[in-house]
């Protein structure tokens, strides 16, 4: 009865999409914050096994569910009526109830766009299995483009399950052939990775991270290679484009790096909902 009616009334189909994104939103917070630390640990546990040398003493367990969230600031552990997306923020106006030291509005933005994000999709695929597996990858890529942002690094954990995720998913001709994502993973990974050397080779520089290659083979194994050079393009430009502003106005150092892997994640996501409109605007402008 209630897939009946989700599949059937579309506001309530909407309605609970959103919810939904907004719960969402609010673990990737979580994601986002402590996925990198686990990394950090656990590339430390591995130096000092290669290095012979005894593990360092560990707080206690500390993963995605646990410890429980508390506040940066008194660790104040935050109780379940906290931790409402966005309404809890909004009613405690942004402060933690204990300590009332202000908390990162961060935290709702990424709640509130996540939940936005999901209604979009919805809305675009409407009630069935391409919603549902859309949404897994851009809940992704949101996880992606925050820790890419944080620490200019995107983690294994997110890029390769979804490279599998694509290819397993369009074995049954989901979104495309499976062929089409099999070379799609293979020219996404390989195109990046050849810029990457060349462009090592002639500034003695590197210029982005394998998570980047990566990043594009998931989205080649999710749409086909046919997108891969749209996707390419639209981010090189984006990228290339806010760049320059932030050295122009912001006087950022230009030699400082540049996250590239949300641009890639914002241009994989276009493309996926608009690309064939895209392409065929594109081809009607070239006609004239």
């Amino acid at each position: 009865m209630p897939l009946e009616l989700l599949a059937q009334n579309t506001t309530f189909f909407l309605g609970c999409v959103f919810i939904l994104g907004l719960m969402v939103g609010s673990f990737l917070n979580v994601v986002v914050w402590r996925l990198p630390i686990m990394m950090d640990r656990q590339c430390k546990t591995e130096c000092r096994e290669i290095l012979e040398l005894p593990p360092e003493a560990e707080d206690g367990t500390y993963n995605l569910i646990l410890p429980a969230s508390t506040c940066p600031h008194c660790e104040h552990k935050i109780r379940p009526w906290e931790n409402i997306p966005v309404i809890s923020y909004l009613f405690l106006r942004g402060r933690c109830s204990q300590c009332k030291k202000g908390i990162s509005p961060r935290y709702p933005i990424v709640e509130l766009a996540t939940a936005l994000i999901s209604l979009l999709v919805a809305s675009h695929f409407g009630y069935g299995l391409q919603t549902l597996l859309v949404l897994g990858l851009s809940w992704c890529l949101i996880a992606l483009t925050l820790i890419d942002f944080d620490h200019q690094l995107l983690p294994d954990d997110i890029t390769l399950p979804l490279i599998w995720a694509g290819l397993i998913i369009n074995s049954f001709g989901i979104f495309t052939s499976l062929e089409s994502a099999l070379w799609g993973a293979v020219a996404g990974y390989l195109s990046l990775w050849s810029v990457y050397w060349l462009f090592k080779w002639a500034t003695k520089k590197e210029g982005m991270g394998y998570g980047d290659f990566k990043l594009l083979a998931a989205l080649g194994a999710w749409m086909g290679w046919q997108v891969l050079p749209m996707v390419i393009l639209m981010s090189s430009f984006v990228g290339a484009f806010i760049g320059i502003m932030l050295v122009l106005f912001k006087g950022r150092d230009h030699n400082l790096p540049i996250p590239f892997g949300p641009y890639l994640a914002a241009a994989g996501f276009i493309v996926l909902l608009w690309g064939d409109k895209l392409a065929a605007q594109y081809l009607r402008l070239m006609a004239f």
